[in-house]
């Protein structure tokens, strides 16, 4: 009797599937860093102003845009992989 020892993963792995995984987590990765970081710029903004330089606060208020758009595109790429995986509530 002859075993063939092919894994089962290899036969059912479809390399689309796997990108769409990627992207859900850069999606999820992305999304979470950036939000932290644009909540940290606001608390430096809004809240401890007085502890920061004029440089900083300056920083921090650009920060707050630019890092708010990346959660933004994280949470599109995170939607792209969740529907290509089949869910369809985000």
């Amino acid at each position: 009797m002859h075993e063939h020892n092919t894994p089962v993963d290899s036969l059912d792995t479809d390399p689309n599937q796997e990108n769409y995984k990627l992207c859900l987590k850069l999606g999820n990765g992305l999304g979470i860093t950036a939000l932290c970081i644009t909540l940290i710029c606001i608390f430096i903004n809004f809240g401890f102003e007085q502890y920061f330089a004029l440089g900083a606060q300056i920083a921090a208020h650009i920060g707050t845009i630019i890092f708010a758009a990346l959660a933004k595109l994280g949470y599109v790429i995170r939607c792209v992989g969740a529907y290509g995986l089949g869910h369809r509530a985000f």
